[in-house]
């Protein structure tokens, strides 16, 4: 089984910044792909960065605001989140294409972080 832990988020002002952290952990092999994903209420989830084999790619809404990393070493992706907008109030979700220790590979999710950007 794999894990993913998000950590980060939390209320912010208008134009200030979030870092977001999600570190997946347990019977990991390689990961390929992370990524980061939202659910604003009454929304459907939408991606806001991904990263895979060094390559990246970023929702419209965030080009420029947001930039995805990430810790091969420590199978950590992040999302550092500038010039924040009441728009980009929602859960955060981050996921990791995992090819496990038994050679199957499964899509994994962490539990959530919101996010609140309000004055």
């Amino acid at each position: 089984q794999v894990q993913l832990v998000e950590s980060g988020g939390g209320l912010v002002q208008p134009g200030g910044s979030l870092r977001l952290s999600c570190a997946a952990s347990g019977s990991i092999f390689s990961i390929n792909a992370m990524g980061w994903y939202r659910q604003a209420p009454g929304k459907q989830r939408e991606l806001v960065a991904a990263t895979s084999s060094g390559s990246t790619n970023y929702a419209d809404s965030v080009k420029g605001r947001f930039t995805i990393s990430r810790d091969n070493a420590k199978n950590t992706v992040y999302l550092q989140m500038n010039s924040l907008e009441p728009e980009d109030t929602a859960v955060y979700y981050c996921n990791a294409d995992v090819l496990d220790r038994a050679l199957r590979r499964v899509l994994y999710w962490g539990q959530g972080t919101q996010v609140t950007v309000s004055s």
